[in-house]
């Protein structure tokens, strides 16, 4: 039980001297990502493989006996998750990629033994064939600063005594014995700190609103219900660094005068749910959750509440219906949860990432974090690059940086060499931005002058061969299964919106279609309850801003430019190719391709249901789309 501030130092630098006496330590990546592609394979594999040079040493052999030996531990997400399953070495920052269980023999030998590292599993630069040897070189790497990731892939997010021996929990020590809680509220107000799930509200600003209600009961949330496609940020922070959303929490607990918080994490993230438990569990059994916590009369305790997997519980008024046992429907404000939330009582609502940022940011002070960012919008932001690009992953990164830095330096660029298009930024709250905004910085204000926003922070690169009326259609369905239906204009306007879209994707589009459709979204956007419901319409309307030739092309000319949709395509014949071997006329199942033999066969565009059979059959390549 670790009763004070005094003795928790203590045990940090008791574990932290432990912990130098490995030989080495073999980090094995356990996010999602990795594990399901074998990674806990190869941690047992690895496991066996030191083990049989008795070497192998535990946590606690390290920490209670004073052990050395080479340890192989399980951690977070690294973020490098288009090279996993990947294993790192410590301390040399060796980093090995696509690790598969056959390879634990090879890279323990070479460890153990003094070799050179295992050059096959090493990155290799995909354009120069550069080797890389140290994780901090990779070019994924080099251009992150990463502040709340800064524990993922480095510690066992299991062991409390990692996190602490790594300064985990000292902030929270630091704000129960040298400051008040209205000084906690002005430190992140003056860090500049912005919520980090979608709106950019200013932290502290809500911090203090909360702080001075009214109230004998108040409550902590943590919205960790992520819900947009392609977004696994908070995932990551949940499952690779949990004492650190832990501690944040408790933090707020004590600046706004909570002693009660919940966690509301979607049931579809079991790994986060779990990690988070064992967390808990364990703060609890040292005395840093639950009564007079460090001996400072301070009580704060944490409870998971696990979503059904609804996008509208990300909505704050909604999140709190959920954890009373309610349908999950936002709520009109004001009132502001600040002052009538949970239970009608003062509630602090932020995201997973926010609450991260805290234990650094009282650590190291304001102006460490406003170091980074910009003046508006300071400090570091995670994003989940997919898409087309060529190394996909999370990543964390200052506020202002460019999104060709982001696409070309981090991720490498776009695949086969292919033309970027666009990239969807936001997830479906968000919009799509072309090659003009590429050197734009990625902030808040920046973003939403472009017709976009930072979101949460899923990022999504697309090349020359994406149809953006598919993509407007695809998020407009996402957002329509997920309407809560609460509202008429979200409800019904979503609705009338993806049949537009569908029409137009399917070849049944019409040119009145174009007007009617920019009208429903602007409608949609200004009438709906919610945030989620006015932000609904930004992919429909960043189409129709920088793509609306495209969306013209489907509904007036019947033809999708990239070539995308299916319904759009259209098949002919090169006569000059054609051989008359008729095996493109035995493969159509409707009989829309007739001819003589040794003469050049024709396809009848009414008969054809476009079902590609055809091109695949034809040894001659006579067959072409358009």
């Amino acid at each position: 039980m670790i009763d004070s501030k005094t003795k928790l130092c203590e045990l940090r630098d008791k574990w932290q001297a432990a912990f130098e006496n490995e030989k080495a330590r073999i980090l094995v990546c356990a996010g999602t990502g990795c594990v399901a592609n074998g990674s806990l394979e190869v941690y047992e594999a690895l496991k066996k493989e030191v083990e049989g040079y008795g070497d192998y040493v535990t946590v606690d052999l390290i920490i209670e006996e004073n052990k050395s030996g080479v340890s192989v531990v399980k951690s977070g997400c690294h973020g490098f998750c288009e090279m996993g399953p990947l294993v790192r070495l410590e301390p040399s920052g060796v980093l090995y990629t696509r690790v598969k269980a056959e390879d634990a023999k090879e890279i323990v030998d070479a460890l153990v033994n003094g070799k050179e590292p295992v050059e096959r599993l090493l990155y290799h630069h995909p354009t120069t064939g550069e080797i890389y040897k140290e994780e901090h070189n990779i070019p994924f790497y080099k251009h992150q600063n990463r502040n709340s990731l800064g524990h993922c892939g480095v510690i066992d997010p299991e062991d409390i005594r990692e996190y602490i021996a790594n300064g985990g929990y000292q902030a929270l020590g630091k704000v129960l014995t040298e400051m008040k809680p209205e000084e906690v509220c002005q430190e992140v107000i003056a860090s500049g700190l912005r919520g980090r799930g979608g709106g950019g509200f200013p932290t502290g600003q809500k911090w203090e609103f909360t702080r001075i209600a009214k109230g004998d009961k108040k409550y902590v949330i943590c919205n960790g219900d992520e819900g947009d496609p392609g977004a696994f940020m908070d995932r990551s922070v949940m499952e690779g660094d949990p004492h650190k959303v832990v501690e944040g929490m408790a933090i707020a607990g004590y600046a706004v005068g909570a002693d009660e918080g919940y966690i509301y994490v979607r049931a579809e993230y079991p790994l986060a749910v779990n990690r988070l438990k064992i967390a808990i569990q364990a703060a609890r059994n040292h005395g840093l959750l639950g009564e007079n916590i460090l001996g400072t009369g301070f009580n704060f305790d944490l409870k998971i509440k696990e979503g059904a997997g609804a996008f509208v519980c990300g909505e704050e008024t909604a999140l709190i219906a959920s954890i009373e046992g309610k349908r999950g429907m936002p709520m009109p404000k004001p009132p502001f949860p600040a002052q009538s939330g949970l239970w009608g009582k003062p509630t602090l609502i932020n995201n997973v990432e926010t609450f991260a940022n805290i234990p650094g940011i009282i650590n190291k002070g304001a102006a460490w974090f406003k170091g980074f960012g910009t003046e508006k919008s300071a400090g570091t932001k995670t994003f989940a690059i997919t898409g087309q690009v060529a190394n996909t992953g999370l990543i964390e990164v200052p506020l202002g940086i460019t999104l060709r830095e982001i696409l070309y330096e981090i991720g490498g660029g776009l695949r086969d060499g292919k033309k970027f298009k666009a990239v969807q930024i936001g997830g479906p709250s968000g919009g799509c931005l072309t090659e003009e905004h590429l050197d734009m910085p990625v902030d808040y204000d920046s973003l939403l002058s472009a017709g976009a926003m930072v979101g949460s922070g899923g990022l999504v690169f697309m090349d020359e061969s994406t149809c953006m009326v598919e993509v407007a259609r695809y998020f407009m369905t996402f957002t329509q299964n997920e309407s809560c239906g609460k509202c008429v204009p979200c409800r019904e306007g979503t609705k009338r919106m993806l049949e537009i879209l569908e029409r137009a994707v399917n070849g049944e589009g019409r040119p009145e279609d174009v007007e009617t459709l920019e009208e429903l979204a602007l409608a949609v956007k200004d009438g709906s309850l919610c945030g989620l419901g006015k932000t609904a319409p930004n992919p429909v309307l960043s189409m129709l801003k920088y793509f609306k030739d495209e969306y013209i092309a489907h509904v007036v000319d019947k033809k999708c430019p990239a070539g995308a949709c299916q319904a759009l395509k259209g098949y002919s014949i090169d006569p000059e190719k054609c051989k008359g071997c008729s095996k493109c006329s035995k493969v159509c199942p409707v009989g829309a391709i007739s001819g003589e033999i040794k003469k050049p066969f024709v396809i009848d565009a009414d008969k054809c249901i476009k079902c590609g059979a055809c091109v695949s059959s034809c040894p001659f390549k006579a067959i072409k789309e358009g």
